[in-house]
């Protein structure tokens, strides 16, 4: 029999506060002129596929930022593959895609709906074995990287019967990195979290009580979920008041930051642990037109999850409403005939799970 046990992102919240943060720490820097608004257009240049060099100004210190305005086509509904690599010191530098998330955003609309891939996911691709979701991301980046994203988009696109217009990873140190730049936080943790894998270099050694955390321990605690020392662990409903804690103190200190060393910093770490797919002149548009293209509403789809060992199983009438979800706001018709338990691990209502 299977062990039911609900399985939610732990990094869910965390991943999608560092990407609404990247519009805003990119609409900050656009409203200084010269030395930001090029390091702005820089970082752009790194996270972004290279398909045309940012202008270079000799002057930086008198250059005036030119914002493009939004195209028809930005304003068209997409899909992207969200994802966040645990590369952390000491984790091994594995690229498994500890989250993987499909978002479908609609700039016309200004909504955005977002369904978390657990990791543990059971996917089992045609003529393929059976593996975990933050497999796949990691095995194409060893065969190819420069294909890697590609690769992964069109295998999920498949397996979900959504076509993916682009892929954006994110590394989780850069989250570390950017609470260090702003100093870290100030936070009452709730509990003591005490977690040791040795297999990937996890240490939580957080006590109860009110502390100054820096990024590293930030990190631990957003993303405690359980103990193996014998102290309490954590509901989904703690860690998610926790995140909230979390990014509530990053908004507050991103607004408060005026010198141009700290932005410089910020805007560093992004370039460095942001990669995406997305034409680098589309996302300069984007950025800059952030207010436009942000949606105005988000919403975050569950699917309950079982757990049998080494596999999560998927709630197969929760996963098919949420797919309607995400076809509505991209503007395509389900298909009733689609059967996603074909490649993926799921579960009915009786409780039998789908192999």
């Amino acid at each position: 029999m299977a062990r039911p046990k609900k399985k939610k992102n732990i990094y869910r919240t965390v991943v999608w506060s560092f990407v609404s943060v990247i519009g805003l720490f990119i609409l900050i820097a656009g409203s200084y002129a010269g030395f930001l608004h090029h390091k702005a257009m820089s970082a752009v240049h790194k996270i972004s596929a290279a398909d045309y060099q940012a202008p270079q100004h000799e002057d930086t210190k008198n250059a005036i930022p030119v914002t493009e305005n939004v195209t028809e086509d930005d304003m068209k509904p997409m899909t992207i593959l969200l994802a966040g690599v645990d590369n952390r010191e000491g984790s091994g530098g594995t690229m498994n895609t500890d989250v993987m998330m499909l978002v479908t955003l609609n700039p016309e609309t200004k909504s955005a709906s977002l369904l978390s891939i657990p990791r543990d996911l059971k996917i089992t691709p045609a003529g393929q074995s059976s593996h975990k979701a933050n497999y796949f991301y990691a095995h194409n980046y060893i065969k190819d990287k420069s294909t890697a994203m590609t690769e992964t988009k069109q295998l999920i696109g498949d397996l979900f019967h959504l076509p993916i217009d682009y892929m954006v990873l994110i590394n989780f140190d850069g989250f570390r990195q950017a609470v260090d730049a702003v100093g870290g936080f100030d936070v009452d943790v709730d509990m003591d979290m005490h977690y040791m894998d040795t297999a990937d270099g996890t240490n939580i050694n957080l006590t109860k009580g009110l502390q100054h955390l820096d990024g590293k321990e930030t990190l631990d605690f957003v993303r405690y979920r359980k103990s193996n020392d014998g102290t309490s662990p954590s509901s989904d409903f703690d860690r998610n008041k926790r995140q909230q804690q979390v990014l509530s103190q990053m908004l507050d200190k991103l607004t408060s930051l005026n010198g141009i060393s700290q932005w410089g910093s910020i805007l560093d770490i992004i370039g460095d642990n942001v990669k995406t797919d997305i034409p680098e002149k589309s996302l300069t548009r984007w950025l800059l037109n952030f207010k436009k293209m942000k949606p105005d509403t988000t919403n975050l789809l569950t699917v309950e999850g079982d757990w049998k060992s080494p596999f999560v199983y998927w709630n197969k009438d929760d996963l098919t409403k949420a797919m309607e979800t995400l076809y509505s706001n991209v503007e395509l018709k389900p298909n009733s005939k689609i059967d996603y338990g074909e490649h993926l691990g799921l579960y009915t209502n009786s409780g039998q799970n789908k192999r």
